[in-house]
């Protein structure tokens, strides 16, 4: 398994549903659980795919009209990676969520103005 180059919050929204689910899960699932379009979750299957991270298969053949689906599943060492992976973002992200939590509701927060040099403030 490959340690992944970057881990963007999208990345770390599929991992999420991968994790969440436990079974495997088709993608366009993934795109509705995560909110994410089409043209971001696919690639960042793919590369958790190429990076050993989830492994993916077609459905079996049913009696479902459409076409077969893609199932996308972590792997054992992906799953492990991906928690790990998930909290260290949810860490980084915690001084964030409570400096908005400062903030009053319905207030925005202050924001400095521009003044053109030679402007009256």
């Amino acid at each position: 398994m490959t340690p992944l180059s970057r881990l963007t919050p999208a990345t770390i929204d599929v991992l999420r549903v991968l994790l969440d689910d436990g079974a495997a899960v088709w993608g366009m699932l993934v795109i509705k659980r995560t909110g994410r379009p089409a043209g971001s979750v696919y690639p960042i299957l793919e590369r958790l795919e190429n990076a050993g991270w989830a492994t993916s298969s077609w459905e079996p053949d049913t009696d479902r009209s459409g076409p077969r689906r893609r199932l996308y599943a972590l792997t054992s060492d992906g799953g492990e990676a991906a928690r790990s992976a998930v909290a260290r973002f949810e860490t980084r992200a915690e001084p964030a969520t409570r400096a908005s939590r400062a903030t009053r509701p319905g207030r925005p927060a202050r924001v400095a103005r521009f003044t053109p040099a030679g402007a009256r403030a």
